[in-house]
Parts: C-alpha cells; sequence; structure tokens
C-alpha cells in the first residue's frame, strides 16, 4: 500500500501540470493576415523614398527634375538631411517600419495603435517639409509630393477604418500622438535651422572673407538657389558674413532686386570681383586667386 501511495504522488504532479501548458497553447492568439492594402501603400513609399535616396548618395538629380527646378532646390537645401543622413533615408525607414507594423502582429488593437502613431508622424513630417520647401523656397518637388500623397493614404486608410470603433481613451491617444508629432517636427525644424550644427570658423577662410569685403567684392544670390546652397557650405561658419546680395527678396515668383538688376547679374550664384562677373559656384581658392588673396600665406 505504500508503493502504491508513492506511485500516485509521483504521478500527481505531472498530471497538474498538463492542463496548464495546454492553457498556454491556447492563451496564445493566431497571427494575424498581412494588412494588404496598408502593406501596398507603404511598399510604394519605400520605392520613392529608395529611389530618392539612391539618387541623394549618388550625388544626381532625380528623373523629371530640371537643374534649378523645384526639386533642386529642395535638394540642396537645409531641408534635404537630418544629422548628416539624407531626409529620404529617414522617410524608407518610417515606410519599412509601416510595413512591419502591416505585416505582423496577432492583435488587431495594437496593429491599429502601431499603425495610426506611425502614419500620423510620418504625415506630420511630410507636410513640414512640403510647407517649408514652399513657405522657404517656394518650391514643390513631384517625387516629395508623391510621397505626402502616399503617407496620406495610409493614414487614411488606417483612420476609417477604426472610425467606426468605440474607445474611450481616444482623446488621450490623439494627444499623445500629437505631442509626439509635435515633438519630432520641432526636433526637424531645430536641426534645419543649423543651431545643432555650429562649428567653429576656419580662420583661412575667415580672413578671405574678410578680404573679399574688403576690395568690395559682391556675392549675388536667392534663396531659393540650390547652387546658392552649395556656395554657402563651402565657406562653413564663415558663410553669414560673406559679402551676399539677395537677389530675389519674395521668393521665386517676385521680381528682381533693384541691385542685382543695376549690376546685370542673371544667374544665380554671380560673383563680381574687382569689377569682372563669375558665375557659378567657386571654392575658396579660387576666389583667394581672383581676388588677389595670399592663400598659402595664410595657412
Amino acid at each position: 500500500m505504500a508503493r502504491k501511495k508513492r506511485k500516485q504522488t509521483r504521478q500527481h504532479p505531472a498530471a497538474t501540470t498538463a492542463p496548464v501548458s495546454g492553457a498556454r497553447t491556447a492563451a496564445r492568439a493566431p497571427r494575424l493576415p498581412p494588412d494588404r492594402v496598408v502593406l501596398a501603400l507603404a511598399a510604394l513609399g519605400l520605392f520613392l523614398t529608395g529611389y530618392l535616396m539612391v539618387a541623394a548618395w549618388g550625388d544626381a538629380a532625380p528623373a523629371f527634375c530640371a537643374e534649378g527646378g523645384g526639386c533642386d532646390a529642395i535638394a540642396q537645401s537645409r531641408w534635404s538631411t537630418l544629422f548628416g543622413l539624407p531626409i529620404a533615408l529617414w522617410g524608407f525607414a518610417m515606410y519599412a517600419l509601416l510595413a512591419l507594423a502591416a505585416a505582423t502582429g496577432r492583435s488587431a488593437a495594437r496593429r491599429w495603435r502601431r499603425l495610426s502613431r506611425l502614419s500620423l508622424l510620418g504625415l506630420a513630417i511630410s507636410v513640414y517639409l512640403t510647407a517649408a520647401g514652399i513657405l522657404s523656397l517656394q518650391a514643390i518637388c513631384g517625387w516629395c509630393m508623391a510621397s505626402l500623397a502616399t503617407m496620406a493614404a495610409i493614414f487614411g486608410v488606417v483612420h476609417v477604418r477604426r472610425a467606426g470603433a468605440s474607445d474611450r481613451s481616444r482623446g488621450a491617444w490623439w494627444l499623445g500622438g500629437g505631442l509626439l508629432a509635435l515633438g519630432v517636427v520641432a526636433v526637424l525644424h531645430v536641426a534645419a535651422s543649423g543651431v545643432l550644427d555650429r562649428r567653429p570658423e576656419n580662420p583661412r577662410v575667415a580672413a578671405l572673407v574678410a578680404h573679399l569685403d574688403a576690395i568690395d567684392a559682391k556675392y549675388y544670390g536667392a534663396s531659393w538657389c540650390g547652387n546658392c546652397r552649395r556656395q554657402a557650405r563651402l565657406f562653413g561658419a564663415s558663410a553669414p558674413r560673406l559679402p551676399y546680395v539677395e537677389c530675389s527678396p519674395q521668393g521665386r515668383g517676385g521680381p528682381v532686386a533693384r541691385e542685382c538688376a543695376a549690376a546685370g547679374v542673371g544667374s544665380y550664384p554671380t560673383w563680381v570681383v574687382h569689377g569682372l562677373h563669375h558665375v557659378g559656384v567657386l571654392t575658396p581658392e579660387e576666389l583667394a586667386q581672383l581676388s588677389g588673396f595670399d592663400w598659402e600665406r595664410e595657412r
């Protein structure tokens, strides 16, 4: 009898663990089927931003973007990069996250929350970049507008499907998502303003800028000019002190400034050094030679 009791006691734990294991298996929800509509739209976004990313790294203009046009102006603007990386790369990462959220998940509510927050964030960034191009550069890029339309479509699809669902915490959810989007846009704006990239001036470049100002050299450009932004980048922290003349104070469609018209400036950038016109982007070394500045002595 004692042996039988021991046998029953040994078998008892196994009998109690079997139902627990079965309960865990039953509690594990099956994977949701992919959201094919959102997945297809995210794939389109990946194609658009991937193409723009390759073009940016290859220093080539995207198709249908003429030199000096809206796409070129935006591609050369301070909004084209974020922390040294092409903005298209960040867009590609956003679409990749959307595609991942649309293809995975076991809970419909959790998937919706991820898609909702990601699409709201992506839409806010796209709207900000589009507004910056229009207001600051008077430029519109067809590729950027296509990406904006794609992100808006994802946002619309995700939220139309949820419109009829009851959610007591919807106000708090929108507040949290809105604050997150505003925070990311604020970081993007601060980064584009150059506040985070304040480097000391190169003494030799600073001396050249002072020399150009002393001989009354002039640098004519326009706020929307992509080549003018290339020109400014060559002077780094000394760029704000260049003898610059804004030829398009009212934007791309506005009249040419009188000073530029009187100087006979027809394209940007144009340098006037010792009375001679030099059209195009010039390196500090080239300007030193044209202006009579001893570049080697200042090394």
